[in-house]
């Protein structure tokens, strides 16, 4: 009898050690389910997510808040040596079916210290009308013109008529050089096709 419950005690012991060791391995469900401090992923949302600023071009132009919707078609050419002057011609056609009263051409004011554009006394439509230019205003100007511009006015331009504008470049810094070029009725910014603003970036080399 004695034996007997010997055995038995030896069987129950080792079994009651063995529970006992598996119930303190297995995890509490409290602690063991979130991941450790150290496993976790380094966070890069501060990399990614803050804005960078865009920088501005030199010799670039804000766009005006007035916008006309008639569509310009426009090209620039560039006939300017690296160590002398030339010209800048500017084609524009209306392809809006109205009169463009008054055809601006807008530049910043500090081109004038590398490339100096320079006014002229006509112009000609399709080839064949000669006309003189309008204004010639270094903003701030009476119109609205905004400072820090050079606003050469034209007009007018016609529907389906077409403009070739040569704009007299006297250089002053050799080396190429990118400007900002608007294209306005009056104080408004026309359109290119595509309802794009009618503006380019015009690059002398």
């Amino acid at each position: 009898m004695s034996r007997s419950a010997s055995l038995l005690v030896g069987i129950v012991t080792p079994g009651l050690f063995v529970l006992a060791a598996c119930t303190t391995a297995s995890p509490s469900p409290g602690s063991s389910a979130s991941p450790s401090p150290s496993a976790s992923p380094s966070p890069t949302v501060g990399a990614s997510a803050s804005p960078t600023a865009t920088a501005v071009l030199p010799l670039s132009l804000a766009l005006p808040t007035a916008r006309d919707a008639r569509e310009v078609q426009f090209a620039v050419s560039i006939t300017v040596p690296d160590n002398a002057g030339g010209v800048i011609t500017v084609r524009v056609k209306n392809l809006s079916p109205t009169r463009v009263t008054e055809l601006v051409l807008r530049w910043p004011t500090d081109l004038g210290r590398t490339l100096y554009l320079a006014p002229f006394t006509t112009h000609s439509i399709a080839g064949a009308l000669v006309l003189p230019w309008t204004k010639w205003v270094e903003g701030p100007g009476e119109n609205g013109e905004p400072a820090g511009t050079i606003s050469l006015g034209y007009g007018p331009l016609d529907a389906g008529a077409t403009l070739s504008i040569p704009l007299y470049v006297t250089r002053r810094v050799s080396g190429p050089v990118a400007f900002d070029l608007q294209l306005l009725a009056g104080e408004a910014l026309l359109s290119a096709t595509g309802d794009l603003p009618a503006t380019t970036r015009v690059s002398v080399p």
